[in-house]
C-alpha cells in the first residue's frame, strides 16, 4: 500500500472493530428505525469459532424471554479443536444490554410489525458483540423501489465519472 493511504472503512464499522458477519438480507428485507449494540453471553468454542468467522448471522434475531433478550437461530460452527466440549451450533445466546434498553426494546418489538435483526457481529476490544436493529418488514413494492433507487444512483455516479 502506498504511504499515506489507508484502508477504506465500511460506513458502519467504528475504529478498533473487527467485522465477523454482515446480515446483508436484513438490510434488504426490514427498514431498520434504530440501531444498538449488544454483548453477547458465548461458550470457550463459540468464541474461538466466531473470531475465525465461522458464523452466519441470515435468519438472526432477538427475542424477548423473562426480562432478557435472547439472540435466536444465529450459527455459529462447531469448533473443530474442542471435540467433545463443543457447543450447539443454533442455540438461543442470552444478550447482555442494560436493564433500561431492554425493557425499552420489549415495549418496541410488542407494537406490531417491529422485530430486533441480527445486523452484525463484530469484535470490539477483545469482545464480541452484536448489533441489533429495530426494524419493519419492508413489502415488495418497498424493495423494487429501493433497488430502483440504487440502479439510478449507481447510473449517476458513472456518468458524472471517476474521480470526482
Amino acid at each position: 500500500m502506498p504511504k499515506g493511504k489507508t484502508k477504506k472503512k465500511d460506513a458502519t464499522q467504528k475504529k478498533g472493530d473487527r467485522s465477523i458477519a454482515l446480515n446483508r438480507r436484513a438490510l434488504h428485507n426490514y427498514e431498520i428505525l434504530e440501531r444498538h449494540e449488544a454483548g453477547l453471553v458465548l461458550t470457550g468454542s463459540e468464541i474461538k469459532s466466531v473470531r475465525s468467522g465461522r458464523v452466519d448471522l441470515a435468519d438472526g434475531y432477538a427475542r424477548p424471554e423473562n426480562g432478557e433478550l435472547w439472540l435466536v437461530n444465529v450459527h455459529i460452527a462447531p469448533y473443530d479443536a474442542a471435540n467433545t466440549y463443543n457447543h450447539e451450533p443454533r442455540r438461543p445466546r442470552k444478550l447482555l444490554l442494560h436493564r433500561a434498553q431492554i425493557a425499552e426494546l420489549t415495549s418496541a418489538v410488542s407494537q406490531k410489525g417491529l422485530t430486533l435483526v441480527a445486523l452484525r457481529l463484530y469484535i470490539k476490544n477483545h469482545v464480541a458483540k452484536v448489533e441489533l436493529g429495530l426494524g419493519r418488514g419492508k413489502r415488495q413494492y418497498d424493495k423494487r423501489r429501493a433497488i430502483i433507487d440504487r440502479e439510478l444512483d449507481m447510473a449517476a455516479r458513472r456518468a458524472v465519472g471517476p474521480g470526482r
